[in-house]
């Protein structure tokens, strides 16, 4: 059995530390993630006056519940998506001040406009400097009152995340209401660590009600990245061998464990305890129709594996997945197809076909989850390259070394 330590959750580590420097106090995460995205977001905490100092494997955040400590500011939110929706929603919160964001051009081309919207309704001045519901985009902040406000989140989860951390810092609370909802169990681990900074949202249906009053700082310590341990499962399952990670057991906040359910389906043996998860193989992978509208994330993973299947896989619902990084439903169609895999699509689904595929060089659009996923498939596919290898910084800097450690001692 392979024991594999996982870096921790990008998703956790965002959250934690936007609540952080919303909260009184100085607050403490334990093993936060240490890559591009994390960075980014600390950086940008920076540029706006929050004080953050690292010791190894942990930060301290000295929390400003009035907001940020300078009245103008400047923030780079590089490739990431919550540095790039969550910052500017801490700083409209601010009672004075006049923020800019931009991002990469990659980001430029994701989304914000629900969320932005969303602000605008609560009356935050916000603009948009291109294309409308895109980077860059100004906030001239006066605080926010705070009300009822009606939200489409089909498109990401992220809207409603940051909506629900900003309610605490209004000066009535927050009542949301929500028309479409994805990726539901990042919502789930938005609420629960909220609670452990002191704050309890109501749900009702697709309504959230937010008190105001703040919260108080703590010291949190961040779960591994459910999704980066994906990879590892799925490499388990493929080849094999036998994998565990520890700290993602039966308490795990994120949703994307789900993702060795479908490996279970498929033919593995899965054992979650408290203290972590193992993957197992069988020897076998049978094919499936599933519906991963909540754990798209992984989407890639098992896309990856589909091909060693003995029957066709079909993934559905996954409509969100054309709006990440880069459009990964078709990423993965493509360079299946370049591998020689009979694939087809549709709006929001993927279908794909056993074969043998052949080593090919992916294109990765930049995108750091189609080079993890077919590091996967590469286990049984030698030659394959990548013409982008260094985006894994984005959430997992050391993956090419420490998925080569796990390759070499398969092959011991």
């Amino acid at each position: 059995m392979t024991v594999i330590h996982i870096p921790g959750s990008k998703s956790v580590t965002a959250r934690a530390l936007f609540l952080a420097a919303a909260a009184n106090g100085t607050s403490t995460l334990l093993r936060p993630l240490a890559s591009d995205d994390t960075e980014g977001f600390t950086e940008g905490l920076t540029r706006l006056g929050y004080r953050v100092t690292r010791e190894p494997d942990r930060l301290h955040i000295e929390g400003r519940p009035g907001g940020p400590a300078v009245t103008g500011a400047e923030v780079h939110c590089r490739d990431g998506a919550t540095t790039a929706r969550f910052l500017p929603t801490l700083a409209a919160a601010a009672p004075c001040g006049t923020y800019r964001f931009d991002a990469s051009a990659q980001m430029r081309r994701r989304p914000l406009g629900p969320l932005t919207e969303a602000l605008r309704d609560l009356g935050v001045d916000l603009r948009h400097e291109g294309a409308e519901g895109h980077h860059p985009l100004t906030v001239r902040a006066s605080g926010v009152k705070g009300g009822e406000l009606t939200l489409n989140a089909g498109e990401s989860s992220q809207y409603l995340t940051a909506l629900l951390m900003l309610g605490p810092l209004t000066a009535e609370g927050l009542r949301i209401h929500v028309t479409e909802l994805v990726s539901a169990p990042y919502v789930e681990i938005t609420l629960a660590m909220m609670r452990s900074f002191g704050v309890d949202v109501v749900r009702e249906g697709n309504t959230f009600t937010v008190p105001p009053g703040g919260y108080r700082a703590t010291t949190y310590a961040v779960e591994p990245d459910a999704s980066t341990a994906s990879y590892f499962f799925a490499a388990a399952a493929l080849t094999g061998r036998e994998v565990t990670v520890p700290g993602l057991g039966t308490g795990a906040l994120q949703g994307d464990l789900r993702f060795t359910d479908v490996l279970r389906r498929m033919g593995a043996e899965v054992t979650t305890t408290d203290a972590g998860t193992t993957v197992r193989s069988t020897g076998a992978l049978s094919g499936l129709t599933v519906n991963m509208r909540d754990i798209s994330d992984t989407m890639p993973t098992l896309a990856a594996v589909a091909p060693f299947a003995s029957s066709p896989v079909r993934i559905e619902d996954v409509a969100n997945t054309r709006v990440k990084e880069c459009d990964r439903l078709e990423a993965c169609a493509r360079n299946l197809r370049a591998m020689g895999v009979t694939v087809h699509t549709g709006p929001d689904w993927i279908e794909i076909h056993p074969g043998t595929p052949r080593p090919a060089e992916i294109t990765t659009f930049g995108d750091h989850r189609v080079v993890m996923s077919f590091a996967v498939a590469a286990l049984r596919v030698p030659g394959v390259t990548y013409d982008d290898p260094g985006c894994v910084r984005k959430t997992f800097p050391e993956f090419h070394e420490v998925f080569a450690r796990f390759a070499a001692e398969g092959a011991g």
